[in-house]
This record gives C-alpha cells, structure tokens and sequence, in this order.
C-alpha cells in the first residue's frame, strides 16, 4: 500500500515462494524495473527501492482506500458516503493471487484495513453524533453497513474441539432427544468463541461409527481436546454430566454435573449452557464470551420434534429420510410457529430435497425453502443459516448480486457457521472468483475434514485457480471418505493426464442408484447398459478426443431434448465439463435448480474444453440476461474476463 515498506527479501518470498532466495530476488529486480521504466513517465519516480525496501509514494500513487481514509478523518461525510458506494464489498487488491503465502498475506492485510476502517468510522460518526448533524450520521452508517463485510477468518491457532455424540440413559422411556439437545446448545455456544474451532457434526459422527480410541478420533479429526457427555433421564428429573479429555493421551483433565428438572432442560437451556461453558472456557485457558441471541422454543415437544426432524433431515440420504425429517419439522411448527430455528431447519430440509434427491419438483421445493428462510427471518433477524439459504434462491432465480448480497450479510450475523461459509464460498466460485471463495471453503473444509462433499468445493476451487495438483489431492480426499468424486476426474483431465481421468469417471458407474441419483422421471438400467454408457461418457468427457467429445455432446443434446428434467445434473455437469457452451447456457438460462447449481463451480477452469464457454462470443449476453454482471459490476470481475468487460 502507498507509504508503507516492505522488505524487498519479505516481497520475494511472498511472490516467488517456491524458487532459490537468488532467483526469487533476482526476479523481484526485473519486476521492479520493468514498473519503474512503465511508471516513470506517467507520473514520475513512483517506487522508492532504497534501503532494502520497497515503497510506493503516496503522493504520486493515489488509491480509493487512501481517499477514503482522508475524508473520513477531515469528517466530509457525504464523501465519504460516495466512496463506500463506489468501493462497495470490493475487497483490498481484488483479482489479485500470486500463491498461498501472497493470500494469506493479503488475507492478513485486509483485516488490519477492516479494523482501521472501522476505527476511522467510529471516530468520524462519534464527531458527526457531536456536531449534531443527525442525517449526516444516518447516511454515514447506512453507508458503512451496506459495504461491509467480514472476511473469512482462517482457523490459525484457535483451540480445535470436537463434541462427541451424547450418551442418554432413560429411565422413563420412549423417543426423547434430551441428549441432543443438551449437544446442540453447547455446539451453538462454543461454536461462537472466536479462540475455538469447532469440528463439524458430520464428520465427528464419521469418525465415531468408524470406532477407535478417543486418542485415535482426536488424531483423525485433527484436534486437541474432545468433550463427552452423557445425560440422564429420570422420573424426577435429568442429571447432565460433561468430561474434557486431552487428545494427545485420552485422559480427563476437566469434568462437571448438572441437575435439574426436564423443565431446566427444554425450557432453559441457557442454564446448561452456561453451567457448562464457564467451566470448559477455564479448563481450555480461554475467555469465555456471550453467546448470541436466538429465537428457540419453550415447548418441550416442539424441541423433541426439531431435534429429531433436523436429525433425520440432514442425513441426506435414504429413501423418504428427509421427507420424514421435514414432517417432524412441520409437526413441532405446528405447536410454535414461533419457533425460528425450526424455520431454518424446515428451509434447509427442503434444499436438500431438492438437491439430493430424484425429485421433478425441484422448483417448488426451492419456493418452500425461501417461504421457510423468510419466516425464520422475520421472527429472528439474526438468522445467518436462512440468509444464506435466501441467497442460494436468489441465484437460481436469476439474481446473483442479491445472493452475495445475502451471502455476505449471512456471512457478518453468523461468521463461525460453516453452513453460511460454504454457501457463500460457492456463490463467489460459481460467479468465476476462486481467489475470494477459497478462504470460505478451507475454514469449511477445516471444520469439517470428514465430510466428503466439502471437497468437491475445494477441489473446484483449486481447479479454477489452476492449482491442479491441489485439485487432485482434494479430489482424491473426497474419493476416499466414500464419496463420488467427479471432480477429481476433472482434474486430472485438467492435468493432462486422461487415461486416469477416464479410468475415475468410469468408476463412477457404481454409484448410480445411491449417491448419484438417477435422473428424475428415468427407469433403473440394467448392469450392461450403465457400464457402457459410463464407458461413453468418460472418453466424452475426459479423453481428450475431440470425437469422442462430439459423439458425446450429441447424446446430452438428444438427453435434454428427451428426459423429464432437461436440466438434471446429469446433462449439465458434463455439458460444462466439455465446454458445450450452447447447452450451458441453454440449460441455465432456463432453469438453473438447486441440484445443478453445484455444476457451475466447474464452468471457470481455464483449460481446454471447459474455458470454450466463457469464451463463447454469446457468454456475455448470457451473463447479463442470468444476471451474473451485476454481481461482477458490484463485487469484482473474473480474472479471465477483464478484456471483455467493454463487450458487455
């Protein structure tokens, strides 16, 4: 930034971190040179290279940043006003990447410009709020609001925990999901300490059926301590007891009891959580912080409901689970419509109903989600899971620059949900901005390490940045959990190795029917029939074979003229993949759905044939009608299209 030096030995490594210290600064003189001869003219000695280090002159060199500074401390509010409107969420050095250690040095950076920032507005609408000028203030704070957002904040050194499921001892009997509960609301507390990282549940329930030590499960999930529970029911009350145990040996370093009533437990859990909390925030040599606000239930019904609907909801598979989930739902809503976390719960049920499953109501059940992401909304604000998932209807539907504007408002009200992290990391990777979206899917990935889906995201993401054996390591991780990984195919096509790519998209034949679903509307095939159509489509998609590409771009053309949905997952990935840029646009200019949504992740690999859609001469025209250079125009274009930005 203008005025501030660095050291030419720290800018070396950070731009040529994999070259000898010689070739690194040896380059880094050639760059300096080759800018000097370019800027001297213009605007006279710009670099100041003296000393070892390497600064820019503020005086010659002016940014919006730096305007925007000056006129918040000489307190001229409607400039300022007009600046945060232009500057808008555009981050610090947007389009920028030069490597991991360059991002995480600008990741770095642009969260000590946030809090300057922050710092300046403060003090400007304190002056503002002094002299009296009301509307100054107003528009000044509206202004910062509207732009603002948090940053993806990396784990770093933050204490990493798992909770373990609870054990539940019932001595009444039948179905009651105390235990859950219990589970839940200290998830959702210690989830919001900035000094934890919490693992995800789906990857912790991985690892537990799997079985093995506590000592094992804390080397396989990657953390230092793990906290388990069990809760006890009996006639006349519940007795909860929690145990910290150090990963390294397994041992208990830290345990504490409650009792209480059932009452206490359904009706206050905010009791529990705070018993609990104090005292695991002194065992860890951590702060304890406030745990945010929200709108649950006081009906013990209803939160039995809740907890078993989500349960089943979230598993995502099996037939009728997540219909049943979504019933439960409904039934504990049906007691307290007031009950906004069951709103969101009912919201994200529907998104995976028609995500994740062989349905032909995929639009339908996109409307029930955001009917069901309003309503959690409107009876809590704070509800950063609904925002994000408004955001993903948003996007179908046509307006993207709403679904980053949700995205990143999820992102500033729920910042430690991996949930919003990862809708927002795939909103910025579908609009052709890997560089921004790949923090949000590695804290996501790093909270989750278990869960197979999270690294189709990150896969996708290196494979845009062209890191691709970053790539197929995601993709291979994936594989690996269990999950199909057309992703890594990609890859290695990518790479330029297609015999292995068509050898792993051929191996996904034998997830038809389970974890890749069969088109909506479409018969079982039988053995033969799907091994040679797989057999067809690996050497479409990744052989290289400009014929077999072809013969295979004919048969998704006869697909989307025939099948019941025309725009399934199974015409638009390979349409992408291929780089049929007709039929791209074709089908998401008609229907993009929650289920194909995850396809366009893909669409900005710059490699042959993948990049012959947005490099079709008509793909702006189709940008603009989806509504994708809104979002550019407001959050940042894609490195691979500056030079056509005028052609729009």
């Amino acid at each position: 930034m203008p005025g501030e030096p660095l050291e030419r030995d720290y800018v070396s490594k950070l731009l040529w971190p994999g070259r000898f210290q010689a070739q690194a600064r040896a380059s880094l003189r050639q760059c300096l040179l080759t800018l000097d001869k370019l800027l001297t003219p213009l605007a006279g000695p710009v670099l100041d290279t003296s000393h070892g280090r390497i600064s820019i002159d503020p005086v010659r060199i002016g940014t919006d940043l730096a305007d925007l500074e000056a006129a918040l401390a000489d307190r001229r509010g409607v400039n300022a006003c007009q600046l945060l409107a232009q500057i808008g969420n555009k981050p610090l050095l947007d389009q920028t990447d030069f490597g991991d250690p360059f991002r995480k040095w600008l990741v770095a950076r642009r969260q000590h410009v946030e809090v300057r920032l922050q710092i300046a507005v403060d003090e400007a609408l304190s002056a503002l709020e002094h002299l009296g000028d009301a509307q100054g203030h107003k528009q000044l704070g509206d202004a910062w609001r509207a732009c603002h957002r948090d940053a993806a904040q990396p784990v770093g050194d933050r204490i990493r925990v798992a909770i373990l499921p609870f054990a539940q001892h019932d001595a009444i009997g039948g179905e009651f999901f105390l235990a859950e509960g219990v589970s839940e609301e200290l998830s959702f507390r210690l989830g919001g300490i900035s000094s934890l990282a919490l693992v995800g549940r789906t990857s912790v329930a991985s690892v537990v059926s799997a079985g093995g030590t506590l000592r094992d499960m804390a080397a396989f999930l990657g953390v230092s301590h793990l906290i388990e529970g069990e809760v006890h029911r009996f006639a006349n009350g519940v007795r909860v007891t929690l145990r910290l145990i150090d990963g390294r040996d397994g041992t208990e370093i830290w345990s504490d009891r409650y009792d209480g009533t059932v009452a206490d437990a359904i009706g206050s859990r905010h009791i529990i959580g705070s018993h609990f909390v104090t005292g695991l925030c002194s065992a860890l040599g951590i702060e304890r912080q406030a745990a945010r606000a929200r709108k649950m239930t006081k009906n013990r019904d209803a939160y039995a409901l809740y907890l078993q609907g989500r349960d089943l909801s979230l598993r995502a598979v099996g037939d009728g689970m997540i219909a049943k989930g979504i019933e439960l739902l409904e039934q504990g809503l049906a007691i307290d419509p007031d009950f906004a976390e069951c709103w969101t719960a009912l919201a994200e049920a529907h998104l995976y109903i028609a995500g994740f499953t062989t349905r032909l109501d995929r639009v339908h059940r996109a409307q029930y989600m955001a009917d069901c992401a309003r309503k959690a909304i409107e009876l809590d604000p704070s509800q950063g899971h609904a925002l994000a998932m408004l955001g993903v209807y948003e996007f179908v539907n046509g307006n993207a620059v709403a679904a980053l504007d949700l995205g990143y408002e999820a992102s500033r009200l729920a910042p430690d949900d991996m949930n919003v992290a990862l809708r927002l990391g795939t909103f910025l990777l579908n609009l052709g901005r890997p560089g921004p979206a790949l923090p949000y899917i590695e804290r996501v990935v790093e909270a989750d390490p278990v869960y197979g889906r999270n690294y189709a995201a990150l896969c996708a993401a290196h494979l845009c940045l062209g890191q691709y054996e970053e790539a197929i390591a995601a993709g291979r991780r994936m594989a690996d959990l269990g999950f199909p990984a057309p992703w890594l195919a990609v890859a290695y096509a990518a790479s330029g190795d297609h015999d292995r790519a068509v050898e792993t998209y051929y191996d996904l034949r034998t997830w038809l029917g389970t974890m890749i679903m069969r088109p909506p509307g479409m018969p079982p095939i039988d053995d033969a029939a799907r091994d040679a159509y797989f057999a067809f489509a690996a050497k479409g998609v990744c052989s290289g074979d400009p014929e077999a590409r072809a013969a295979y771009c004919t048969m998704i053309d006869a697909l989307h003229q025939t099948m019941p949905d025309p725009y399934d997952n199974s015409i638009a990935f390979p349409a992408i993949w291929m780089g049929h840029a007709e039929l791209v646009m074709k089908i998401y200019g008609e229907q993009t759905s929650v289920a194909n949504l995850f396809g366009l992740m893909t669409l900005w690999v710059d490699s042959d044939p993948i990049k012959r859609t947005w490099r079709h001469p008509d793909f702006l025209k189709f940008a603009k009608r989806v509504g994708y250079i809104d979002a550019w125009d407001k959050y940042g274009w894609p490195e691979h299209l500056p030079g056509l930005r005028g052609e729009k």
